[in-house]
């Protein structure tokens, strides 16, 4: 059955409550609404295919069946409110990793949630999403929902609206991936970075990875923040999780905002 594979590798592990779905409307509403039930950390639900996925600024995402890697994660995290976002780091990071140790392939993290690879001009093409979500009660966050879609099994030709922003892990590969080496590698490096990012010094030890894996720090970027948006060169990452832009002569930290990487020409 899907994922007996993966469940074997991760028994014993922080993500053994692993459960695959043929198909679902959103991974991460399903998991949402677990957490809201007090289902406790650790709990990961893969998806074939998702008739409702969602991205970041309620974009959707979609993907033919058992092309991509579509999965949720439940945390329940020991960090600080001012921390959490640093959980959308842990997994771009951890992604990262796992597509380079089972594909061959480096993707680089365009800040704030996306994983990107560059074609032969340049161009940022977009490999994965993440988007995270937090249960709140009480004025507090007992649990985040962190998801992720991940292109890996792409038809040679992708749709017309995907050709010119978008990859595959295949493609770049040049072969097939198998979903569940991936998934698995995945989390556990996530499992490692998660235990680091709990102890002194780890969320500094993240950073420094995040920084070393950007494919936006020195780039001419634009920033969508509500207010409006900003022109100017991305310089930093700060050790709070933050994108540093110059603009004017002024460091302007941005907390969150939706990033377009500019070429010289926009």
């Amino acid at each position: 059955m899907p994922g007996d594979h993966a469940r074997t590798a991760l028994a014993g592990s922080r993500f053994a409550d692993l459960r695959w779905v043929e198909s679902t409307g959103s991974t991460n509403a399903d998991l949402l609404e677990l957490a809201r039930g007090g289902a406790p950390d650790g709990i990961v639900l893969v998806a074939d295919h998702q008739s409702a996925g969602r991205g970041r600024l309620d974009r959707t995402w979609t993907a033919p069946a058992g092309s991509s890697l579509l999965f949720s994660t439940l945390v329940r995290p020991d960090l600080a409110p001012s921390d959490l976002h640093l959980l959308t780091t842990a997994v771009a990071v951890a992604a990262s990793d796992a597509c380079e140790a089972v594909a061959g392939v480096r993707p680089r993290l365009k800040w704030p949630n996306d994983l990107v690879v560059a074609d032969g001009d340049g161009t940022d093409r977009k490999l994965a999403g993440i988007l995270s979500e937090s249960v709140v009660d009480g004025g507090e966050v007992r649990a985040v929902v962190v998801g992720m879609g991940l292109n890996v099994n792409w038809p040679a030709t992708l749709p017309d609206d995907l050709a010119a922003t978008a990859t595959s892990l295949n493609h770049l590969a040049g072969h097939d991936v198998d979903r569940e080496q991936l998934l698995v590698a995945h989390l556990r490096g996530l499992e490692v970075i998660l235990a680091e990012l709990a102890s002194p010094g780890g969320r500094e030890a993240l950073i420094i990875r995040y920084r070393h894996l950007s494919a936006t720090l020195g780039r001419t970027v634009r920033v969508e923040l509500a207010s409006g948006a900003l022109v100017g060169q991305a310089v930093d990452v700060d050790d709070a999780g933050h994108l540093v832009v110059e603009l004017g002569g002024e460091l302007v930290p941005v907390v969150a905002g939706d990033v377009v990487h500019l070429r010289t020409q926009d």
